[in-house]
């Protein structure tokens, strides 16, 4: 089975949420993330397990994971609308529609634990991350390293998901998400100025929102390059 890389998983959602309702983008994940982990062990993940989005068990563990749309073009947010009523409309559609091909998504544990949010929840919730993936990544990062960040607590109650890749290079390696760390995957490259978790994490000028969107639209399909050798070659 091959991956269309430029496909727009909004357009079998049936105007829906394509992270629930398209049929496509759960095939997709599931032909990208069933393969062996760092430890050679196989992560073989089911699409047709009632009540789950996606579904592993083995001795490796139980897993239940949810797709996230993971790069927000902030065009839909009030607070940014006078920064987005400058942009051309055709401009913004097109910053969604790449956010909504398959390197834009990302697949997280999806159960709640002790009633509290799960990793997709509390990176939209949490303001100095701003449902960011390259903050969200860099709190992965200093998690491996167990250090603080903003989503330390909530990425410590799904450490036995985290372990299955060993540590942050194994984690990189696994999601294709090499194009958002620098060579040695030291560091991420981020999509905005950061100094630390007090830099802003939304765009505060009409500038800095083109050079957000451009290193976005930039990141995204240099993984869609990835995921077609990856799955097409």
């Amino acid at each position: 089975m091959r991956i269309d890389t430029g496909f727009d998983v909004r357009s079998d959602a049936g105007g829906k949420d394509p992270d629930t309702h398209s049929a496509t983008l759960r095939r997709y994940h599931r032909l990208l993330w069933s393969k062996p982990l760092p430890n050679g062990r196989d992560f073989i993940l089911l699409d047709d397990v009632p009540g789950h989005y996606l579904h592993h068990s083995s001795d490796l563990g139980e897993f239940s994971l949810s797709s996230d749309s993971v790069v927000p073009s902030f065009t839909r947010w009030k607070s940014m609308q006078h920064i987005i009523e400058n942009i051309p409309e055709e401009d913004n559609e097109a910053f969604r529609t790449h956010g909504y091909t398959i390197g834009g998504m990302m697949v997280f544990p999806a159960h709640r634990v002790d009633g509290k949010l799960n990793i997709n929840g509390a990176r939209g919730f949490n303001r100095k991350i701003a449902d960011r993936f390259d903050l969200t990544l860099e709190c992965i990062r200093r998690f491996y390293l167990g250090e603080a960040s903003p989503l330390a607590d909530t990425l410590a109650r799904y450490a036995e998901f985290f372990a299955l890749f060993d540590n942050f290079d194994g984690y990189i390696d696994f999601f294709l998400l090499q194009d958002l760390v620098v060579e040695d995957g030291a560091a991420v490259k981020f999509f905005m100025p950061f100094e630390g978790f007090n830099t802003p994490s939304v765009p505060r000028d009409d500038s800095s929102y083109k050079a957000y969107r451009d290193r976005s639209i930039d990141f995204i399909n240099a993984r869609n390059r990835r995921m077609d050798r990856e799955i097409n070659r």
